[in-house]
């Protein structure tokens, strides 16, 4: 009886000492575990930082770069994500396993995501526009500033920031304002009915040909367009660079404005004529 006793409080302490010595080799794996992950997402967020600087991926087109910094960030996540539970002392079977189910999963919950990841490569194989382009789409205009797996963002002309889903940007229309070095600056001008149209065309010709930042080589186009209900409309045509398209618009709607004073041409508006038969 008694050697009976004394073998099983036997047995029950080796499994207590066994139980001891998984216990505290799990805990062993759980805290090299988390050092590790904590290290690696440090080491991730200063490669991630260090590829972002300008001179980093210099040789590579800046619309790939933020693409290219995305996917080599995730990617190197979900290696040290890995690398973790196998530390823990997941089986590296079961874990590929189980990592290729949860990726199915996710790509059937996140088809969106994909698409965006999709539209992202059609946008760098394809270039409708790359970074530091002003484009209009979806409703939005702004700078390019960057393109990554799933966004691209842009910078509005009041600095606000959109995000717009690589998905949606690939299959809609999109205006590129800084494809092409030139752009033509198109204005319609109205006159009242009395103005002298030689007149009108000389003044305007005047303008166009001081003016520093049209383009004097290219076309330029002065002519009465329309008989409006009270005015005479003239179309002006010039080409300047792309970047200073706005500055010339502008620089004429003004100048011509005041030239127009100083020669007694009228620029009409509305009226309405209100005839009182007693």
């Amino acid at each position: 009886m008694k050697e009976s006793i004394s073998k099983e409080l036997s047995n029950f302490e080796e499994i207590i000492k066994n139980l001891s010595l998984k216990s505290s080799d799990f805990v062993i794996k759980i805290v090299l575990a988390l050092i590790v992950m904590i290290i690696g997402f440090r080491i991730i967020n200063v490669i991630e930082k260090r590829l972002k600087k300008p001179h980093k991926l210099s040789k590579i087109d800046p619309s790939a770069k933020g693409f290219i910094i995305s996917f080599v960030t995730i990617a190197l996540k979900v290696i040290l994500m890995i690398v973790v539970l196998s530390i823990v002392g997941v089986p590296m079977a079961s874990l590929v396993t189980v990592v290729g189910s949860c990726a199915v999963a996710i790509g059937l919950a996140l088809q969106g995501g994909l698409s965006n990841i999709a539209g992202g490569l059609m946008i760098l194989i394809f270039k409708p526009f790359k970074v530091g382009d002003f484009i209009s789409a979806n409703g939005m205009d702004g700078t390019v500033k960057t393109i990554t797996m799933f966004y691209t963002t842009i910078t509005t002309i009041d600095n606000k920031v959109i995000q717009l889903p690589n998905g949606n940007l690939s299959n809609t229309s999109i205006i590129n304002y800084s494809a092409n070095p030139t752009r033509r600056v198109d204005i319609d001008i109205s006159v009242s009915y009395n103005s002298d149209i030689d007149k009108v065309k000389k003044i305007v010709n005047e303008i166009i040909n001081k003016h520093g930042l049209i383009l004097q080589d290219e076309d330029k186009f002065v002519r009465l367009k329309s008989h409006a209900e009270s005015a005479l409309i003239f179309t002006l045509r010039v080409w300047t660079k792309t970047s200073d398209y706005w500055t010339v618009y502008f620089d004429l709607m003004e100048q011509i404005k005041k030239e127009f004073d100083k020669n007694k041409i009228e620029i009409p508006y509305n009226q309405l004529d209100v005839h009182v038969i007693k």
